[in-house]
């Protein structure tokens, strides 16, 4: 039973999301359990899953699960904000946690104002995920959405910091809503837009909260590993290991920007279609 259980404890944790956001994540869980291994793959085949139909994206995800259930996982993390919001009605809910409630439950404790602001895929929003998650914890929280369809283009094409007038401009564009409603928190309900956390942070005046989802469920992950005793026996740094569903040009070059080191040694293309 013990040597069953070590096994187990040292399965490695799989990741997923639609492209390279959910690496905010990978970055995020290295740093506070340096000793866990991680299977990520990004589907930069399909990516984003942001302007999908509701149907396709559980399709997408489902298959996404598949596959990290076949490297032997011991928990699914979708650091996908789209997938999400739709992580109940996925193959095995009770292998997933997604990014919405461990943001949702630190906005619901930074708030002073109540006034929580969300920004998301269209998908996101429309799903309205995060509204229904954080009414369960703070039911009188007056909270405004909303959706950012440029940013992810942007951060995926190597735009993500003040030099950008593009990025600068969309940014402003979606945040005059929220300086108009005196929001005090805002969620980033997408695993990308820490990468422009400080452009956010600009234009917003430098006074509201910034809620990183990959940040947020890294600590979730290690209660929940702490809790179920499953954290990792090993002692040395763990492995980890990257795939992905087309191959680019520059995979390697933008992961950089997520992770701050290069991955293309650790990286491997597969056809998601098998699974």
């Amino acid at each position: 039973m013990e040597n069953i259980l070590k096994k187990e404890k040292n399965k490695p944790i799989g990741i997923f999301d639609s492209g390279l956001g959910g690496l905010t994540a990978v970055k995020a869980i290295k740093k506070l359990l340096p000793h866990e291994d991680i299977v990520y793959f990004g589907d930069t085949g399909r990516m984003p899953y942001g302007t999908k139909i509701e149907k396709k994206i559980i399709s997408y995800a489902n298959q996404d699960i598949n596959f990290l259930k076949s490297k032997n996982v011991k928990m699914i993390i979708s650091a996908c904000g789209t997938v999400s919001s739709y992580v109940k009605q996925l193959n095995t809910p009770e292998l997933i946690t997604g990014v919405i409630k461990p943001s949702c439950q630190s906005a619901a404790n930074l708030t002073k104002n109540h006034k929580i602001g969300i920004i998301g895929t269209s998908a996101t929003i429309k799903s309205n995920a995060y509204i229904k998650e954080l009414h369960k914890i703070c039911p009188d929280a007056k909270i405004i959405q909303q959706d950012c369809p440029l940013l992810v283009p942007l951060i995926e094409n190597g735009f993500t910091d003040k030099s950008s007038d593009m990025l600068c401009k969309a940014v402003n564009i979606y945040m005059k809503k929220f300086i108009e409603e005196k929001v005090d928190t805002l969620i980033l309900g997408c695993t990308h837009y820490p990468i422009i956390k400080d452009v956010i942070n600009d234009a917003l005046g430098g006074r509201v909260n910034l809620i990183n989802p990959g940040e947020e469920t890294a600590k979730f992950i290690k209660k929940h590993l702490e809790e179920n005793n499953l954290l990792s026996e090993k002692s040395g740094p763990g492995t980890y290991n990257f795939f992905i569903s087309k191959e680019t040009y520059d995979f390697s070059e933008k992961a950089n920007l997520f992770l701050g080191y290069n991955i293309q040694k650790n990286t491997q293309r597969i056809d998601i279609h098998k699974y």
